[in-house]
């Protein structure tokens, strides 16, 4: 039995008013899965109902012993549940897309770099901060796709993806260079503030205009956290190892103007 509402004592006490019963309904030999609704706004599923002396017994299973009585005009009406459909009948469930994708649609760290290092270029964005954002946007899988539709390397929802441009988003050097130029509008549009960037990145604009500042987003928070630590890992690893390439965002100014990051 499924009763939406949790009854209280005996379910003949909880009648107020009258409502007539169509009687053709609670004829002895009903038989079927029903559902019945009571006036007092419950409804409660059986297997069939008969009218015995003036009373409506609701049955529960096939077998007479399992029932329980209402009074005629505690029930507003009922109605039949269709027969579950047969397993075999039955619409294919579509399969989840998966948001990781096999280890063959994974560029190489020189592939990805390579790609990175042409579109910052075009751009003017660091290539470490492209690294770090793509590191936590896809781990670098080119068929990546979120639960909410972002896709690629840059995870581009379908309406962006459009208006920079892109036609397919799976393909890793359209992805980057739209997720790039995106990224670069971003930056352009906070006067190079990288967290702020990131935060409009992952949460919109519209919500890093509205808060002026990082959203209370838990999500967007740890995010723009992880891609700052991230890109400052970049940072000093490309100091420590001697390489002078220029560094569009300096990983000491990024951590004391944001505190995220730091290590």
């Amino acid at each position: 039995m499924n009763v939406r509402r949790k009854p209280y004592g005996n379910a003949a006490r909880m009648v107020t008013g009258f409502v007539p019963v169509i009687l053709g309904l609670c004829c002895a030999g009903a038989r079927g899965a029903e559902r019945l609704s009571l006036v007092n706004g419950m409804e409660v599923e059986c297997h069939h109902h008969a009218l015995v002396d003036g009373r409506v017994r609701v049955y529960l299973k096939p077998e007479a012993a399992d029932y329980f009585e209402l009074k005629p005009e505690a029930i507003r009406g009922v109605e039949a549940v269709p027969d579950p459909v047969p397993e075999i009948a039955k619409a294919p469930v579509a399969v989840p897309v998966e948001t990781r994708p096999p280890a063959e649609a994974k560029l190489t760290t020189a592939e990805l770099q390579q790609m990175l290092a042409k579109a910052g270029s075009e751009h003017n964005v660091d290539e470490d901060l492209l690294a770090s954002l793509v590191k936590a946007e896809s781990g670098g899988y080119v068929r990546a796709r979120s639960r909410a539709g972002a896709q690629g390397l840059m995870q581009l929802m379908p309406g962006t993806a459009r208006q920079l441009g892109v036609e397919d988003s799976y393909a890793p050097e359209e992805n980057v260079r739209g997720g790039t130029a995106y990224l670069d509008g971003l930056l352009k549009r906070y006067h190079d503030n990288i967290a702020l960037a990131l935060a409009a990145y992952n949460a919109g604009p519209e919500a890093v205009d509205h808060y002026r500042g990082i959203p209370p987003y838990r999500e967007t928070q740890v995010y723009v956290a992880r891609v700052i630590h991230e890109f400052n890992r970049r940072v000093k690893a490309r100091r420590t190892s001697g390489m002078n390439r220029p560094v569009a965002f300096a990983a000491n100014s990024v951590a004391e103007k944001t505190g995220l990051g730091t290590e």
